[in-house]
């Protein structure tokens, strides 16, 4: 929850419907912008890829 809300600027409120979102593989973005999130997550131990839909 830290990774996503430092790298996406949100708050409390809505880092639980992203991180939802994000375990679903639900959450989108530019493939270059879900790559740089994936090795944020990495780097903080959580195991994460970015994948096309």
């Amino acid at each position: 929850m830290r990774v996503l809300r430092e790298e996406l600027g949100i708050g409390l409120a809505d880092v639980k419907s992203v991180l939802s979102e994000v375990v679903a593989g639900a959450h989108s973005d530019t493939m270059p912008e879900m790559e740089f999130l994936a090795r944020k997550l990495r780097a903080s131990g959580i195991d994460a890829v970015a994948a096309r839909p």
